[in-house]
């Protein structure tokens, strides 16, 4: 088959490589229907994800339809639609059984990787490094899935895979993030980051009731997006400082919950952005952290700090003291997308909310190479890119591969 495999930073190529097979009696083996790059993909991609291997096959994000089943799997059949979330949970551990999906204690094989860095382990992963567990991704024609009767969730039939892939990833990350601000009527949400993840807590936030949503970047299409799609006030951090702007807009007090959907590659500005760039390059911090600091200094006191944008390591000046003494309550971590599938198929179901309005790039997945560079540069107002394994780049518009768009 047909796949995107890592072979280096900045350096991924669709090659030809063996078929997925049954492992597990509890495994499926599905084809993919579509497929999607993720800013976390954009780590492995930028080298700042430690245990990845040449050949590695890419990607967290993918719905299909089952074409093989395990001899133990009972819930779902050859033929089924489903959505898989990128987390890989066995259901019967006590984090499973609490819903905390993400954390799964049987899931991850290479278990002892991450105690061994964090003190404690996380579950599986498709496509995200040996430290996540070694599994072969979703940007590919076919994909094992392990842990099947626990993981999937059927696609309602009449809805269109475009409409639900997005529910393997940012669109439950996003929710989670604007679950945990336990927000309150009238209450305000100020997001840093207004890429899918971004956009995703903020029409999440809407959803749940928050009186006003503010975005904050410094790409004009991104938060045009913020602003049309998501009905946010938007902030360029380039052109405003971001904590005076925020004081200003809440009378002085700040935002009652801030997310940070940027994570470990923020882009920092003045001496302070020069000093995180130069500091990761020479390995002498794991993460950038100008975003995390940002938040910090704005969110109102008694407030609530979400973290889903993805860190690694350790950052240095972090503001220890500010989150103390202003009382802040922090939320973090990997989404539990099983916790949240049920609800969020209802919701797009009944049209309450589409996800799959933020996508700007649909592509086949041999111009995968193309399109991760398009995404990492924002180029083409790029936002979301969607590929699809089971089109040919032939019917695709002649010079697509080098502009990574249509």
């Amino acid at each position: 088959m047909r796949a995107v495999c890592w072979h280096g930073k900045h350096d991924v190529r669709v090659d030809e490589v063996a078929d997925p097979q049954i492992v597990s009696m509890g495994d499926v083996i599905v084809k993919v229907a579509l497929t999607c790059i993720c800013g976390s993909d954009l780590h492995l991609y930028n080298g700042y994800v430690p245990t990845m291997k040449k050949g590695d096959i890419m990607g967290h994000e993918f719905v299909g339809e089952i074409i093989e089943v395990g001899s133990g799997v009972k819930r779902f059949h050859v033929g089924d639609r489903v959505i898989v979330p990128f987390p890989i949970s066995c259901g019967v551990c006590w984090y499973c059984k609490h819903e905390l999906w993400s954390l799964c204690d049987n899931s991850n094989p290479n278990s002892w990787m991450l105690e061994h860095l964090y003190g404690d382990t996380g579950g599986g992963i498709f496509g995200y490094s040996h430290m996540y567990g070694g599994f072969s991704g979703g940007q590919a024609e076919y994909v094992r899935v392990p842990f099947a009767d626990v993981g999937l969730e059927k696609i309602p039939d009449g809805i269109p895979y475009e409409q639900v892939v997005l529910l393997t990833d940012i669109f439950p990350t996003g929710y989670q993030a604007a679950d945990n601000c336990n927000i309150n009527p009238g209450d305000t949400v100020a997001v840093w980051g207004c890429g899918p993840v971004g956009l995703m807590a903020m029409m999440s936030a809407r959803h749940l009731g928050a009186e006003r949503v503010i975005g904050i970047d410094r790409f004009p299409d991104r938060l045009q997006m913020a602003h049309s799609q998501c009905r946010a006030e938007v902030l360029n951090y380039e052109e405003v400082d971001v904590a005076e702007a925020l004081q200003n807009m809440t009378g002085g007090r700040g935002p009652d919950s801030c997310i940070d959907a940027v994570g470990l590659e923020a882009v920092g500005t003045g001496i302070e952005g020069i000093y995180d760039s130069v500091k990761q390059t020479l390995r002498l911090e794991n993460d950038r952290a100008s975003a995390l600091r940002q938040l910090t200094k704005a969110c109102r006191k008694g407030g609530t700090l979400s973290i889903v944008g993805v860190y690694s390591g350790f950052i240095d000046k972090f503001p220890m003291g500010a989150i103390f003494a202003k009382g802040l309550t922090l939320h973090a971590g990997q989404a539990h997308v099983h916790k949240y599938l049920p609800h969020l198929v209802k919701l797009v179901a009944e049209q309450q909310l589409n996800p799959s309005s933020i996508i700007t790039h649909r592509l086949p997945l041999e111009q995968a190479p193309g399109a991760y560079k398009t995404f990492l540069n924002k180029q083409d107002s790029c936002i979301k890119i969607v590929l699809n394994p089971q089109e040919s780049a032939r019917t695709a518009r002649p010079g697509i591969e080098e502009a990574g768009a249509v």
